[in-house]
């Protein structure tokens, strides 16, 4: 047997995985609506520890307080006519707001270059997205009002992650936020084009410290349990949410019921964490669990694989999600395996509960299974926000009261569940670690040499490129090492150079602050660390503030170059064990 082989057919596990069960997990937790902080939610928790005690899984149900909003209750008020609406978490409260309305489109910086909205309350097509609502106040706006599909869609425009601090706290939203259908959109278009533009907007925002829960599980492995792969899901929901997130709910609590009875074949620690404070809280329980075990997760985690909104009717794209390019082949081998699609994936935006990028821990999925494209607005919307524009998104009923159990297809389920199944297994029981380190840089190489061709002749980042090349031989080497290991004790050192590397390369990749921060929730370029460079072609030396971001780069270069210079020591050393 070589190191690449499992000790039971993965065939076996798969064919384990219960429809009824699933189906009857997912009616459960979405039965009730489950806002983060409530009792409701706190049921669908409840239910999910017991569940998990019946396979004989250990489980801890922890309480925290998180920066919450809740949405109550929005009036729209459009040339004296009353127009239905919802408001939006993390949007102001106000009380009868009257300005005029102006149409701005998309809402781009682009679109406001002949408008003048100061005083204003603007009108924008699509959903209530953070970047849109910090544009508009940008601009002067004191209001918002989106246009939305054939429902509207509950959103949460706040653009920091997690609960805020002093430092970040004026960046919360300081304007009311409302969404209307596209057939009422249409009608306030109409009457702008007859010249009544006036507006009048209310809203009730519940928004504060609430105290919320997580629920943290194991399964611990029996090689190495210190070391595990995380496995989340939020339970929290807008409305019932069957698909967002109570089928993810359910596979993961299938998947624990698998795995439990394989326990002495799990080499590492399968630990699940269902969150709160995803939906209403902009992923703040996700982050306060990296807050709180930042140092176990740096250390241990070797992959975040998350769920989100699985096994829904007609969700038959399956190549499209969410991924690193480390853990791109991990991905493409089981969906082509299971369902014969080649997995392309798009890489990750600042969305989900991906909180832990800080950390270095690569990440695989947040949502899975996606809806054919079509012409529709809120799949051409959901399309851009989740991935790259190639599918439909998670269905039209996403975010809306229409998130209900018949939105999802069991067999389709069945099947979601066991691609995450087979994802989970072969990382917990492959001697070495799924992660293709060497993609990993190709993908930072590809992203720097794109900043220099950028930068042209006003930065230079060929030692960030030299260095790169130098990690990429050593890496070479360190693959054709690992063909000839089969002794446990290098095993375990080649997984810790794995992790290691990670910890390195995921950061650069995608964090441009602080690994001990959480970036805002906005999209972000490849090697953020270097986006100052967009800045920097904007002047000229005849400006100080050319030289102000030329000193900033620098000081990035500086960053970028010297974890590049740990990571191919790093390299060099394993390669060196592995030849004596």
């Amino acid at each position: 047997m070589n190191k690449w082989q499992t000790l039971i057919p993965e065939e076996h596990l798969l064919q384990q995985v219960s429809k009824s069960n699933l189906m009857a997990y997912t009616q459960t937790i979405s039965k009730e609506v489950r806002l983060s902080g409530s009792e409701e939610e706190l049921r669908a928790f409840q239910f999910a520890r017991e569940t998990l005690a019946e396979f004989g899984v250990e489980s801890e149900l922890l309480f925290h307080d998180a920066y919450i909003s809740l949405p109550v209750k929005s009036q729209l008020v459009v040339a004296d006519q009353l127009i239905p609406s919802i408001t939006h978490s993390m949007g102001q409260s106000v009380n009868h707001l009257q300005a005029q309305l102006v149409y701005a489109t998309s809402g781009t910086t682009q679109n406001y270059k002949d408008l003048q909205v100061v005083g204003k309350i603007v009108l924008l097509d699509g959903l209530a997205t953070p970047i849109a609502v910090k544009t508009a106040e940008e601009q002067g706006a004191i209001g918002a009002v989106f246009i939305n599909a054939t429902h509207t869609h509950e959103m949460i425009v706040s653009t920091v992650w997690g609960t805020p601090t002093l430092d970040n706290k004026g960046l919360l939203p300081s304007i009311p936020v409302v969404s209307v259908t596209i057939e009422a959109g249409e009608a306030i278009k109409n009457s702008l084009a007859d010249g009544q533009n006036e507006c009048t907007i209310s809203t009730v925002v519940e928004t504060g410290m609430r105290t919320i829960p997580t629920l943290i599980a194991e399964i611990r492995g029996q090689a190495e349990p210190e070391k595990f792969v995380l496995f989340s899901g939020h339970i929290d929901s807008w409305h019932y949410g069957a698909m967002d997130n109570g089928t993810a709910n359910a596979t993961m609590l299938e998947v624990a019921r698998i795995l439990s009875g394989q326990r002495s074949l799990l080499k590492r620690t399968l630990r699940l964490a269902f969150w709160s404070g995803h939906s209403h809280g902009r992923y703040a329980g996700s982050a306060w669990y990296c807050d709180t075990h930042w140092e176990d997760l740096r250390e241990n985690c070797l992959l975040h694989v998350n769920i989100d909104s699985v096994g829904a009717i007609d969700s038959t794209v399956l190549t499209e999600a969410n991924t690193m390019q480390e853990t791109r082949k991990l991905a493409n081998d089981v969906i082509s395996t299971v369902t014969n699609q080649e997995f392309t994936g798009s890489r990750f935006g600042r969305s989900g509960d991906q909180s832990f990028w800080g950390t270095g821990t690569p990440s695989l999925f947040m949502g899975l299974s996606e809806q054919e494209p079509s012409n529709d607005p809120a799949a051409k919307a959901f399309s851009q926000l989740f991935g790259s524009g190639k599918s439909g998104g998670f269905g039209w009923w996403w975010h809306t009261t229409e998130d209900t159990i018949d939105k999802i297809d069991p067999e389709l389920l069945v099947r979601d569940c066991q691609i995450y199944l087979s994802i989970l297994w072969r990382s917990l029981t492959n001697p070495i670690y799924p992660i293709d380190q060497m993609e990993a840089i190709r993908d930072v190489e590809r992203s720097v040499e794109e900043w220099q061709l950028r930068a042209g002749n006003r930065f230079d980042l060929s030692s960030t490129l030299e260095r790169i090349r130098t990690l990429k031989a050593s890496l070479a080497e360190l693959q054709d090492a690992i063909e000839t290991v089969n002794e446990e004790e290098k095993l375990i050192t080649i997984n810790h150079c794995l992790l290691e590397l990670s910890s390195y390369l995921v950061p650069l990749n995608y964090v441009k602050g602080s690994n001990f921060e959480h970036d805002l929730a906005l999209k972000q370029p490849n090697v953020p660390k270097f986006a100052d460079i967009e800045l920097l072609v904007q002047t000229t030396p005849k400006q100080q503030e050319y030289y102000f971001h030329i000193t900033a780069l620098q000081r990035k270069r500086n960053e970028v170059n010297y974890a590049l210079k740990q990571a191919n020591h790093l390299v060099m050393h394993t390669v060196r064990f592995l030849q004596e």
